[in-house]
Order: structure tokens, then C-alpha cells, then sequence
């Protein structure tokens, strides 16, 4: 077991350095990730394992939240956790439960949010309609007792058969719950970031033994556990067959509008009691299909899906931060091969998420109005405004568009 654990160590460090290699505290681990990872190794083996210090930001876009983001050292951990709990929630997770699995994620509950409005409404022939509902601070809420229990009493019965030790997992999970971010801390940015920021989304005001910090892979993970008595309450226990959710934002598609409006006091009674939440009272909406419905960044309308209003100005004040920042700024130095990486994976990821949708205007507009015109001397298009790519020696596609 000793040497599938350091097997199962290093490969948990290739999943975490796989997204966060360009970042200073993965490129500090990696000068001597070897020596580093056996050091962890006999950390965990001897129970000396302790998490270190976070630090903690606010994030901006797509919305104003805080982050919690751990040392890279944690991250490995993160990654261990996750590959050792994720098989075994799988088996119990429906299927639309789509934030942090493999092969679903926002693009997946797109198109099942579409699948369940045709299937209830018969390709839309007949009257349907949609609740959506979102809890109320819910990264925030957790209570880190009863999510405990759900994870042990979840894991029982896997307890002889775990490909893992599983006193030694149960160790580090206790220690990922119980763990509060917010002591010694380290604080990038200025106080002022914290303006406007309800008190229900930070951990500085949360309740003692209250909230999980965004930012955590296992927080996703144990976010999704945590909401698993709903999902079987309210396709079990109430029989919706046309439900969905990411993360807190969930879905039931149903063509009795009263039916519906019927399902708000028993699911909050529900979650009140099964884990100590409550729904969002402003979140709480209940519309016919025709009137589009927005969910994951994208707004479903009979037989055609767009991109959403947030998604689509994220696009246009991300250009425009790049031009202010390369283009026009004097101290600008696109010729820095990590500043024109970090400038196409942005470009691309927008440009990635619209072309799921059709957007080939919208991306065209995109690039031929809101970029410089000093863009087109480093980059092309490739494909129908579908990505950017550095201009080489060879330039068979991608021609300066008119503006």
C-alpha cells in the first residue's frame, strides 16, 4: 500500500501542476518536486501532515466572489482526495448533476436543460414551464459537521474494499473539512476589493464551523455530496424526471405551473432540514419555456440557444482590458512568449464557449471591432473566428479582416 500511495502522490501532483504550472508557487514546488513529494508522502504516512497557510483574493468576472486558493502543496492533496472519493460518488450521483465530473461540466447541463425542456413540451407543443432555484450562500452555509457525516457514512460501506487506506484518507479528508481558511491567511490585494461584497459570500463572517472555501477542488467535490439528498429527494421521493443542477443552481421542467409552485416549501423544508440550508428568496423564478430560459451562461429559447448577456460583455471588457494593457500601453511587450500565452488562452477560452453556440457574428464581431488593429500584426484567425493563433512562417489562413 506504502508504494501505491507514492504512485497515487505523484500522479495527484501531474493532475494539480496540469493548469497551474505557469503559476509562482507550482513553478517553486516543480524546482524540486521529487524531494518535495517524498517529503509529503512521509508527512501523510506519518500523520504530520498539516495544511499550510492560503491565500485569499477577490475574484472579479464572471461575478464578485471570494477565493480561498490553497498552497500547491494542498492542491496534491486536493487531487488525492479527489481521485481516491470521486469513483465512489460517482455510483451514487444521478446523472445530471454536472459541476466538477468528468465529461459534463456547464457545456453538458446546456444541452440536458435543452433535452428536458423538449422532452416535457413534446418539441414545444405543449404549454411547459421551468423553476430554477439557487441556495443561499451556499459555499458559505455548509455546515463542515453534517457534510462530514455524509462523506463517512457514504464511504461505510467501501470501508474493507477502498483501493486506499482508508484511515489514512479519512485523516486528510477531516483535516480539508475542518480547516479554517481564514486563519493566517495571506491577503493579495487591497481591503477595498471586499467592498460590496455581501456578507453571506465570505468566510471572514461566516458562523463558527460554517463554509468550505471556493477555490478548493474538494470543495467542488464535497459540494456536490453535500446537495446529493437532493437530487434523490427530488427525483426519487417527489418524481421529477426532468431536473438538473451545477453546483446550487438547479432545474425542474414540468408542465403544471402549479405543480411547480408547489415543490418551492417542500424542497426548503428539505434542505433545511437534511443539511441546515435555505433557498435564495430572490432566486426563485418560475416561467414558461417560451420565454427563454438562462442558465449556465447561455439563454435557451425554443429550437435555438445564445450565448448569455454576462458571458458576451466578459468577452468585449476582457478585449478591451488586453488592449489597454498591451496594445496602447507603452510599457506593453507582446513579444514576452508568456504574455502572448496568457493573451490567446484568454481570447480563446471566450471564443471557445461562443462557438458552442451560434455565435459566428458575435465572434466575428468580436475580433474585427473590439481588437487593435496592432493585433493582426502577431495573431490570425483560424477557422471561422472560432480561435486565434500566433502568426508563424507559414500563413495559409487566417487573412487581417476588414473592419
Amino acid at each position: 500500500m506504502s508504494q501505491r500511495l507514492l504512485y497515487d502522490i505523484f500522479q495527484a501532483y501531474f493532475d494539480a501542476r496540469s493548469n497551474k504550472r505557469t503559476t509562482d508557487n507550482a513553478l517553486k514546488f516543480e524546482m524540486d518536486f521529487e524531494s518535495r513529494l517524498l517529503g509529503l508522502y512521509d508527512d501523510i504516512v506519518g500523520g504530520t501532515y498539516r495544511i499550510a497557510r492560503s491565500i485569499c483574493f477577490i475574484s472579479f468576472h464572471p461575478v464578485k466572489r471570494e477565493i480561498f486558493a490553497g498552497d500547491f502543496r494542498d492542491r496534491v492533496v486536493h487531487h488525492l482526495i479527489f481521485n481516491y472519493l470521486s469513483p465512489i460518488f460517482e455510483r451514487i450521483f444521478i446523472n445530471d448533476v454536472y459541476s466538477c465530473r468528468i465529461g459534463k461540466g456547464t457545456s453538458y447541463g446546456i444541452r440536458r436543460l435543452d433535452h428536458h425542456i423538449r422532452s416535457c413540451s413534446e418539441n414545444y407543443s405543449r404549454d411547459c414551464y421551468v423553476l430554477k432555484l439557487d441556495i443561499s450562500g451556499y459555499f458559505m452555509s455548509i455546515d463542515r459537521r453534517i457534510l462530514y457525516r455524509k462523506i463517512t457514512e457514504t464511504l461505510a460501506p467501501y470501508r474493507e474494499t477502498a483501493p486506499f487506506d482508508f484511515a489514512l484518507v479519512d485523516g486528510l479528508i477531516r483535516q480539508v473539512v475542518f480547516n479554517d481558511p481564514v486563519k493566517n491567511c495571506c491577503i493579495k490585494g487591497n481591503r477595498s476589493d471586499w467592498s460590496g461584497l455581501p456578507k453571506s459570500k465570505s468566510l471572514f463572517f461566516a458562523e463558527p464551523e460554517l463554509g468550505l472555501p471556493i477555490g478548493n477542488l474538494t470543495s467542488q467535490l464535497f459540494g456536490n455530496l453535500h446537495l446529493d439528498g437532493l437530487d434523490h429527494f427530488v427525483t426519487g421521493t417527489l418524481g421529477c424526471r426532468h431536473y438538473g443542477r451545477y453546483v446550487d443552481d438547479f432545474f425542474i421542467v414540468h408542465t403544471d405551473r402549479e405543480y411547480l409552485k408547489s415543490l418551492v416549501p417542500r424542497i426548503r423544508d428539505f434542505l433545511a432540514s437534511d443539511a441546515g440550508l435555505e433557498l435564495h428568496p430572490k432566486k426563485i423564478s418560475l416561467q414558461h419555456v417560451n420565454r427563454g430560459v438562462p442558465f449556465l451562461g447561455a439563454y435557451l429559447k425554443p429550437y435555438r440557444t445564445y450565448v448569455g448577456n454576462r458571458t458576451k460583455n466578459a468577452s468585449y471588457r476582457r478585449i478591451a482590458e488586453w488592449n489597454e494593457r498591451i496594445f496602447r500601453s507603452p510599457t506593453g511587450n507582446f513579444d514576452d512568449p508568456g504574455i502572448a500565452r496568457k493573451f490567446l488562452s484568454s481570447v480563446n477560452s471566450y471564443l471557445g464557449i461562443m462557438g458552442q453556440f451560434h455565435t459566428y457574428r458575435l465572434r466575428r464581431k468580436l475580433l474585427r471591432i473590439h481588437a487593435d488593429p496592432d493585433f493582426w500584426k502577431r495573431f490570425r484567425i483560424v477557422g471561422d473566428f472560432g480561435k486565434v493563433a500566433k502568426r508563424g512562417k507559414i500563413r495559409k489562413r487566417g487573412k487581417i479582416p476588414k473592419r
